[in-house]
């Protein structure tokens, strides 16, 4: 489901893109048959394109990367992660407004 400035992540790329990454990082968990997931990728790719090299925008399907989802606990999706340092530092879950995506973004980048 990723376009162009969302980075895929898989369960073996997880942490090199995002625990070893020097910018902080935005992962998307979602899933194909997922109808709310869908409606926020549409946001996902503007938010990757509006804050190309300040933060790494990323995508992780659940159901092909199970370690990754279960590692982080992931029970409902769209749920959206927060990393910072190679740390959880937040976390929204379901479709929300792109405004409140874009602020959460805005108080990592400080």
């Amino acid at each position: 489901m990723a376009n162009e400035g969302v980075i895929v992540l898989t369960d073996a790329n997880f942490q090199e893109e995002v625990i070893k990454s020097s910018l902080p990082v935005f992962v998307d968990f979602w899933a194909v048959w997922c109808g709310p997931c869908k409606m926020m990728a549409a946001v996902v790719d503007e938010l990757a394109k509006e804050y190309a090299g300040q933060i790494k925008i990323c995508q992780l399907n659940v159901d092909e990367n199970p370690a990754t989802a279960g590692q982080y606990k992931i029970m409902s999706i769209p749920s959206f992660l927060f990393f910072k340092d190679g740390k959880v530092k937040d976390q929204l879950i379901g479709a929300v407004p792109k405004q409140k995506l874009k602020a959460k973004v805005a108080e990592f980048l400080v």
